[in-house]
């Protein structure tokens, strides 16, 4: 939260070039998925070949330009997420397949920011998860938080992982 995004994303990127193995893939939630972006934009990394992003605003963050817009809760957003909204969406090269999780369960800091569309998970709207560049996405009734503890989430992100798309029910 602290660092910029280019620093999240060099950092990033040496973790992954030290990382043995052919196939690596990248999962990354909220803040961590941008940070992911980031770093197949700047540094090309050709073993990555698919990335999962659970609840990240890709396309915007109505919570967050609330939040820095209001000068005691704008630390709350953290350097990246600012940086991520103040510059243009960077392009990605294509080697890497994208999917896109999204929850639609509004709760979360969301409630207490008006004006956040519907459906979201509480911080993010499903809306801004979307990516053109995303192979597959699925929204699933979990708030933003439990993506990350939801077994329904991770069955779903290991499916993409294993095929390049999600169960579609």
């Amino acid at each position: 939260m602290g660092q910029g995004l280019q620093q999240n994303a060099g950092a990033l990127s040496r973790f992954v070039a030290a990382t043995g193995g052919d196939n690596i893939h990248l999962v990354g939630h909220s803040l961590g998925g941008l940070v992911a972006l980031s770093m197949l934009a700047q540094y090309p990394a050709p073993r990555v070949r698919r990335v999962v992003l659970m609840g990240s605003p890709c396309m915007g963050s109505h919570c967050a330009a609330v939040l820095l817009r209001t000068p005691c809760l704008a630390a709350l957003a953290g350097r990246s997420l600012k940086e991520w909204l103040a510059l243009p969406r960077p392009p990605l090269p294509g080697q890497a397949e994208i999917g896109v999780l999204s929850g639609s369960r509004s709760l979360g800091l969301g409630r207490i920011i008006p004006g956040l569309p519907h459906p979201n998970d509480g911080v993010v709207s499903v809306m801004e998860t979307r990516l053109p560049e995303a192979g597959d996405s699925i929204t699933l009734p979990v708030s933003h938080a439990e993506m990350l503890l939801s077994r329904t989430c991770a069955d779903q992100v290991a499916a993409f992982l294993e095929s390049g798309s999600f169960k579609h029910e």
